[in-house]
């Protein structure tokens, strides 16, 4: 049984950045239809002890095609949004500090280089989708963007999200209308980098 991870914060107290509605919205509509339907899935397919990386990593061995389909969108949706949701917080913003904020530097070649190139794949996406950063086991940072609900997991090159911005309309048209740049550039106030550096940490541990 896959659940949703419990929001650490009230609806508002991503203001003014992420306004209260969409936050509501977007956790308890969304992300909670997605939760149901992989669990609904997984249970037809008989594979609902899986853990939600594996099986992700792993869809071209569920044979049948719809099954397979439902578990790619809606465990895509689960497991980004749990991602998402617990990589922000009222607290988030500025430039990651330490070991991890180290190696974003010596990746990119500084902080404003990661966050130009990371807005600019967020941005450029075409229709509903994410911009990443993943790690692979080695510590090796990369960014990518992805359609829809997939993400790096489903690449099969061995890298695991460890931040998501997601830009599908309903992650920002309540307040920012059509205006995705704009939504993307507030939500950098709002990363939660030690939250991302757990996750670092974890990719390059196993």
């Amino acid at each position: 049984m896959f659940n949703q991870i419990q929001l650490p914060y009230a609806y508002d107290a991503l203001e003014p950045y992420i306004d209260a509605l969409t936050m509501e919205t977007h956790y308890s509509k969304h992300h909670a239809t997605y939760t149901k339907n992989l669990n609904d899935a997984v249970q037809k397919a008989g594979i609902e002890e899986k853990e939600i990386t594996s099986l992700l990593s792993s869809l071209d061995s569920i044979s049948d095609e719809a099954l397979r389909k439902a578990i790619r969108n809606n465990g895509g949706g689960f497991y980004n949004h749990n991602l998402y949701f617990s990589t922000m917080s009222p607290e988030g913003g500025g430039q990651p500090e330490g070991a991890f904020g180290n190696v974003l530097e010596k990746s990119f070649g500084s902080f404003s280089a990661f966050q130009s190139e990371l807005s600019s794949l967020a941005a450029g996406q075409f229709g509903s989708g994410w911009g990443w950063l993943s790690a692979n086991p080695d510590g090796k940072l990369v960014l990518s963007s992805s359609a829809n609900q997939d993400n790096p997991l489903m690449e099969g090159g061995g890298f695991i999200p460890i931040l998501g911005i997601d830009v599908w309309e309903h992650a920002y048209y309540f307040k920012y209308k059509n205006l995705r740049v704009d939504y993307i550039k507030s939500f950098f106030s709002v990363i939660d980098w030690k939250a991302v550096a757990v996750n670092y940490e974890n990719v390059i541990k196993g």
